[in-house]
């Protein structure tokens, strides 16, 4: 365990004893595990992790427990795209924003003093007392770049993505009653909603159409690469 780690450790121990909770070396064992991640790890991924080291719980209470970890200023609590409470170490004096793959769900962290100063400017034109803030991209990564196929149906783009469409499957019969709806070849659009109950949506300039999965299937595009300052 890393001396920091040791330091928290032992500032948790004393705050377990100071509320007079039970099975304090059980919420121990669940800290120094969550400790060792460097993940933004779920509550049931943590359970996997000490089940791993022959340690099992059950996962209310580890939930319990990290809840604890973030309300004690231990740990911040993150929801990203898959709708999961999170859980991320809190280093005192240490700040990072995140990049978030809608498609594979990794989380990234960076960190740039340009955006930081940027933002520090921006608060402080305004007359805003900044006490704290958060950045979370959402994209995809290079990985799910790569991996995917430079041609796609419009149903399997992300939400926010900007794709241009390059072809129809189904006939002329098809692209026509399409191109009657403005979706022609060559245009740009972007993905509103592509999952869940309903029609798929997607944005043409200010206009929002409503697609059908069968018909959103039958429009073949390609993913706009945002290159601006490259």
């Amino acid at each position: 365990m890393r001396r920091g780690h040791r330091d928290i450790y032992k500032q948790f121990k004393v705050i377990f004893e100071g509320e007079g909770l039970d099975r304090i070396e059980e919420r121990l064992a669940i800290l120094e595990a969550f400790l060792r991640t460097e993940d933004h790890v779920s509550a049931a991924e943590l359970c996997r992790v000490l089940k791993e080291r022959g340690k099992i719980f059950p996962e209310e209470f580890i939930v319990e427990n990290l809840k604890l970890f973030a309300h004690y200023g231990f740990a911040r609590e993150k929801q990203f795209t898959d709708q999961l409470p999170r859980y991320e170490h809190h280093h005192l004096d240490s700040h990072h924003d995140h990049l978030i793959c809608v498609r594979c769900g990794a989380i990234l962290e960076f960190y740039n003093p340009k955006i930081e100063a940027l933002q520090a400017e921006t608060a402080r034109s305004m007359e805003f007392h900044d006490l704290q803030h958060r950045m979370d991209i959402y994209g995809l990564c290079s990985n799910c770049l790569r991996a995917r196929k430079n041609i796609i149906p419009l149903v399997m783009a992300s939400p926010g993505e900007r794709v241009r469409i390059v072809g129809f499957r189904g006939g002329k019969g098809m692209e026509r009653r399409l191109t009657s709806m403005g979706l022609n070849r060559d245009a740009e659009v972007e993905v509103i909603k592509s999952s869940g109950p309903g029609p798929l949506i997607v944005a043409s300039r200010e206009t929002r159409i409503a697609l059908g999965f069968g018909m959103a299937k039958k429009i073949l595009v390609t993913t706009i690469i945002d290159t601006h300052g490259t």
